[in-house]
């Protein structure tokens, strides 16, 4: 048995790993001598391709400055230019930034935010949390509990996480809830319009704008994971402007760094970052991860925005979209239940996971780096991927369920 273990896996029958030499572009290049394109944007956070000059020198100017310093008591000039820059892009009124070093840990920064706020305003007893069924916040203690409890993931860990509540995205169950149980709850935490690890689902962005309206009324704070739908990937810069909504939390990642380096950015709104504010130590918020706001993190994060704005990114993304509704929607194959695209995602969900059992090594054979989970196989394509690279990854796709 190797040294190394790997995620999401069992090491004892799993084959062995294919691995990576160098990458550039959209092209992961092998030690085999093989070459993949890569479908997914190593977990869809590589938008920018592999090995761009710009980020590489931003972090290679700052290495020769200093890699890191902690937050405790110190700061620089890449963290404050970040939460200046996050502060301008996001929607308005998140004007507070608070980094940690992944989308984990960032939404756990988001959990106990949301606590402590009720707590500093002498609020007692609001400790729980509400989520929608498969949904997917982090592989880490607490935000797996927000996760579905019964086909999420974790749902081994199930007597072990604490108990919150679920509804689907209805806003009839979303009410109830409420009515009955707004005393207890803290936040509704939910990604916004696209749930990613809980299968690709889809919800319209009626439901959020609503949902929205029910936490104020209820006094119930709204979590936005935006860790995997930020930038850019449901085509605009964040889900959250399609419903037209400013959450009390924002939590970002993946595409932050463009799959550089770990990072994460939990943003608040005046609202809840005042109310930590006071004479009393005990009133400061409890959370101080090791390489928060890391320089050599936070100058990729800097330089992947230069260049997803300067570059026009959300145009390439809607050209994606174009495609990967030309090619996917309306595909029909034995085992394939549906076929769906938002943004710059596709998907094609099957009747059972044992339907695209082999579409790994299938496409790997082809040129192309795919990995299905649950029923579902899908691209989250980096966003300079051409037309002609998009194509041949979709055509891959359909060319394995064609021939059952």
């Amino acid at each position: 048995m190797p040294p190394l273990w790997f995620p999401y896996a069992q090491m004892q029958t799993m084959p062995a790993p294919l691995k990576v030499a160098h990458a550039e572009g959209v092209m992961l290049y092998l030690e085999n001598g093989c070459e993949l394109l890569d479908s997914i944007s190593s977990w869809w956070c590589v938008i920018h391709g592999y090995n761009h000059k710009e980020i590489n020198a931003a972090i290679a100017q700052q290495v020769q400055k200093f890699s890191h310093v902690m937050l405790g008591g110190l700061t620089h000039e890449p963290a404050e230019k970040l939460a200046e820059e996050l502060v301008r892009i996001t929607p308005q009124g998140l004007n507070h930034v608070f980094f940690a070093d992944s989308g984990s840990v960032g939404m756990e920064v988001a959990m106990k935010m949301a606590v402590q706020f009720f707590k500093n305003n002498g609020v007692n007893g609001k400790t729980k949390f509400a989520s929608l069924h498969k949904g997917y916040h982090g592989d880490t203690t607490g935000v797996m509990s927000i996760g579905d409890p019964e086909e999420g993931m974790h749902h081994l860990f199930k007597g072990f996480l604490p108990k919150q509540f679920f509804i689907h995205p209805s806003l009839q169950e979303m009410e109830k809830l409420f009515e009955e149980h707004s005393d207890e709850i803290a936040a509704f935490a939910c990604e916004p319009l696209l749930q990613g690890a809980g299968g690709f689902n889809f919800y319209p962005p009626e439901f959020l704008s609503e949902a929205k309206k029910l936490c104020l009324k209820h006094n119930v704070l709204l979590i936005a994971d935006e860790v995997a739908t930020g930038f850019g990937r449901t085509g605009t810069m964040f889900a959250c402007e399609q419903a037209g909504i400013t959450p009390d939390i924002m939590v970002l990642g993946k595409g932050l760094t463009a799959g550089y380096l770990g990072l994460s950015a939990t943003l608040a709104t005046d609202d809840v970052y005042n109310s930590f504010l006071g004479k009393t130590y005990e009133k400061a918020f409890m959370h101080g991860p090791t390489f928060m706001g890391n320089a050599l993190a936070c100058s990729a994060a800097l330089a992947s925005l230069r260049i997803f704005e300067r570059e026009n990114y959300l145009k390439k993304i809607a050209r994606i979209n174009e495609i990967l509704k030309e090619e996917l929607l309306g595909f029909e194959a034995k085992g394939v239940k549906e076929t769906r695209v938002f943004g710059a995602c596709g998907v094609i969900e099957t009747t059972d996971i044992s339907v695209h059992k082999g579409i790994q090594e299938f496409a790997a054979a082809r040129g192309v780096w795919l990995r299905p989970f649950l029923n579902v196989a899908y691209t989250t394509p980096p966003y300079i991927i051409s037309e002609e690279e998009l194509r041949k990854i979709c055509g891959v796709m359909k060319e394995f369920f064609g021939k059952r």
